[in-house]
């Protein structure tokens, strides 16, 4: 559920934070204390608000005019406070005073068209607003709202709506009368094509069936021509692949059982080198130099006597160490 929206200053107030609520209190306490009298304070759009009530101004706010004319209002926003002077809005000299008078006491002006933004008290010069707020009086604002209202095109806005309408509706006549003749004309077009359609002579349709025919004709003459060239080239091409010479295929065999014979041959000469090839290796193998595996064995011999006499030398060591001394 969404919060409920205050309907009273009180519960405005109240739905404040501590620091917020300070601020906003003591810039309504400057309000209130030099605003014209014949203006009452009460929410409007939610916020705080001073407004012209109907009693004082019975044409009331001119966007809706079952709303009191506003004044001022007050609201905390999400990252600032503001006060807003509509009062000013329509007065071009009130806004330059109120701009020379804030700058002249150093504190930071951020201003729009008429709201004043603020973060904390202290950037508020309270002199200021005091003076703006007595100085702009009901019988003052409602002479500038007027006159501004009155160059603005809102208040000429049911004048053009009003003239506007009565020449749409004086150009809209013609026109439907226009477009209705036109359909009615369309209509009857269409419903005479249709009656000469339905009453056409049956002589016409006897002779575009019989111009018709002749070209049906020609057209399955030329396809059954097509089809029997098309017969007789296959069986031409036929007979000319069976009646060939028996020269050409002989020699065509010739040549193929040539090329079979080089192919052959070559295979016999390549594993017959092969062949000759591993006899000569094996041939090669025993016919080696007896030299060199004697001299092998002789260095093999030495290696090993070599090893023995080292074992032996090493073993008489040992024994020579445990026997103990006479």
């Amino acid at each position: 559920m969404p919060p409920k929206k205050p309907t009273t200053v009180a519960e405005y107030l109240d739905s404040l934070p501590p620091d917020r609520r300070e601020a906003i209190e003591a810039v309504r306490a400057v309000v209130n204390e030099n605003i014209d009298p014949q203006v009452k304070e009460a929410i409007s759009y939610g916020m705080l608000g001073w407004v012209v009530p109907h009693d004082v101004y019975p044409a009331g706010y001119h966007c809706s005019p079952e709303l009191p004319l506003p004044f001022a209002s007050l609201a905390s926003q999400k990252n600032h406070m503001a006060l807003y002077l509509f009062c000013v809005y329509c007065d071009p000299d009130t806004v330059e005073w109120l701009k020379t008078a804030w700058k002249a006491t150093g504190k930071r002006l951020d201003m729009g068209k008429s709201c004043l933004r603020f973060k904390k008290l202290e950037d508020v010069p309270l002199d200021v607003v005091a003076e703006v707020v007595r100085r702009m009086t009901v019988e003052h604002f409602v002479e500038a709202y007027e006159a501004g209202l009155a160059g603005t095109k809102s208040a000429k806005r049911p004048v053009r709506k009003k003239s506007a309408s009565k020449k749409v509706a004086a150009k809209k006549g013609p026109a439907r009368k226009k477009t209705a003749t036109r359909k009615a004309t369309s209509t009857g077009k269409k419903a005479s094509k249709k009656k000469a359609a339905a009453t056409k002579s049956p002589a016409r349709s006897k002779k575009a069936a019989a111009k018709k025919s002749p070209v049906r004709k020609k057209a399955a003459a030329r396809k059954a021509t097509s089809t029997a060239k098309k017969s007789a080239t296959k069986k031409a091409s036929k007979k000319a692949a069976s009646t060939k010479s028996p020269a050409r295929t002989k020699k065509v065999a010739a040549k193929k059982g040539a090329a079979r014979k080089k192919t052959t041959a070559r295979k016999a000469t390549s594993t017959a080198k092969n062949s000759a090839t591993k006899k000569a290796s094996k041939k090669a193998a025993p016919t080696k130099s007896p030299a060199r595996p004697k001299k092998a064995a002789a260095k093999k011999g030495a290696s090993r006597k070599k090893t023995t006499a080292r074992k032996a030398a090493t073993s008489r060591k040992k024994t020579a160490r445990k026997k103990p001394a006479r």
